[in-house]
């Protein structure tokens, strides 16, 4: 098999630009683990990069015939070829409780549940770096105060510190993508356990972006808040003015009336 042909359902843009590549694996710190998981290697432009790494590599592909190319092509990654999707794989059946960072050309389709899979698995991926639509990759990494954003920006910067490294034009994809790609890398923070409900933040985020035009009166009405703990200030902002640690701090206030 001389190459894999992209499919479209499965979002498949592959990267020609060797020197991308490289960028992209050098974008990895390797501290704290040494093993890495590629999320749909393609034909392994990035991989070739990962395996010269002082770690171990392996890839996740959900495509079979690049699973069959890069078992071809990659003898290094013999046995380390997970044919599955990230989406619904349990880690812990290739990594026990191992520290594993992830790395990828990621699938815009799904690249948002990519990241909130990387959330749920947290106290497992102390790094996480690759390539996104730019708007997406933008959003990430955005701080208070802007339109852009949002829950993504907000639930991913409470566990990880987020860095957009560069762009990436569409003309070094097979076939070309409409829109521009960014790069970046999150890396968990040291103390990533919050000091509050982290499952009543994920609910207080949703709740308050989800109607992101109304104060947080307004916009969380429905966890039936205590008359009282509504006339702090804090109720009358809309969600883009908090930043992470005020939503965590909001949590907080919610949480200590019985929420």
């Amino acid at each position: 098999m001389d190459k894999v042909k992209a499919k479209k359902h499965l979002g498949q843009h592959f990267l020609k630009d060797e020197n991308i590549a490289k960028n992209i694996a050098d974008t990895l710190t390797l501290q704290g683990y040494n093993k890495v998981l590629e999320i749909g290697p393609g034909m392994g432009v990035l991989t070739k990069y990962l395996l010269e790494k002082p770690v171990e590599t392996y890839v996740i592909e959900i495509d079979e015939e690049s699973v069959e190319y890069l078992q071809a092509h990659y003898l290094k990654l013999h046995g380390k070829i997970l044919s599955e999707d990230f989406l619904r794989y349990d880690l812990s059946k290739t990594f026990g409780n191992e520290q594993v960072a992830i790395a990828g050309n990621f699938p815009y389709n799904i690249s948002t549940q990519i990241v909130f899979k990387v959330l749920e698995l947290r106290d497992q991926i102390p790094e996480f770096a690759g390539m996104f639509q730019k708007e997406v990759a933008e959003r990430i990494c955005e701080k208070k105060g802007s339109k852009t954003y949002g829950i993504l920006s907000v639930l991913t910067q409470a566990f990880y510190e987020a860095e957009y490294l560069f762009t990436v034009p569409e003309n070094v994809f097979i076939p070309p993508p409409k829109v521009k790609s960014g790069v970046l890398r999150l890396k968990r923070k040291e103390n990533y356990k919050l000091e509050c409900d982290e499952k009543l933040l994920f609910r207080v985020v949703k709740l308050a972006f989800n109607q992101r035009r109304k104060t947080l009166r307004n916009s969380l009405k429905t966890l039936n808040l205590d008359d009282n703990l509504k006339e702090d200030s804090i109720f009358g902002l809309r969600p883009e003015q908090l930043s992470t640690e005020d939503f965590i701090a909001l949590t907080q206030k919610i949480a200590a009336y019985g929420v």
